[in-house]
């Protein structure tokens, strides 16, 4: 895989905790989901090649506008990231229609890594699906959030707090996952 040319990278708070970003000129190419603390966002964005210590002097506007949405997205608003421009330079061309598929789906929708895949041009390929998606480097803007496996199961998650986060980012757009609650008990009247 090639490196990725970063010219820059933000960490930032919001709601749910400290999240980051890294750009190039053509797009977003990493997304650090929330975590405790700023040092460990930094650590997992440096991490990546191509990211250097230093960030960017001033950030693009799109930068700017993402960083808000992004704080946005965590205080429980409904945000599109559709139109965020990616850079997934050296992705294959398997993941790339994973990618493509997954960024179509829209606040509150999920489906099943099967169905992603044949959504994708690629049906029967559920295990390969959930392990692009497992290397989404962009999340929330490629929303790998919204995919869950056979039978509605919340399925995995290699974020920082794995499924529990899967699970706490699809309640925030109204979605439940698992069992249903228990039915009301009678009066008995």
């Amino acid at each position: 895989m090639e490196t990725i040319a970063t010219t820059g990278h933000a960490v930032f708070e919001t709601a749910l905790g400290f999240m980051g970003i890294a750009w190039s000129e053509a797009g977003l190419n990493r997304l650090c989901l929330p975590q405790h603390n700023r040092d460990a966002v930094e650590r997992r964005l440096l991490r990546h090649a191509g990211i250097a210590e230093q960030a960017a002097i001033s950030e693009p506007q799109w930068v700017v506008d993402l960083i808000a949405s992004i704080k946005a997205y965590a205080a429980g608003e409904d945000i599109d990231f559709s139109g965020v421009p990616v850079d997934l330079a050296g992705v294959d061309d398997f993941r790339l229609a994973i990618y493509d598929a997954a960024r179509k789906l829209s606040y509150g929708e999920t489906t099943t890594y099967g169905e992603l895949a044949k959504r994708a041009g690629h049906a029967g390929l559920p295990r390969e699906t959930g392990a692009a998606l497992g290397a989404n480097p962009v999340p929330l803007v490629i929303p790998c959030h919204r995919i869950l496996a056979a039978g509605g199961k919340i399925g995995g998650f290699s974020a920082p707090g794995g499924s529990a986060t899967k699970e706490k980012m699809l309640a925030m757009e109204g979605v439940r996952v698992g069992p249903p609650p228990p039915a009301q008990v009678s009066f008995g009247f």
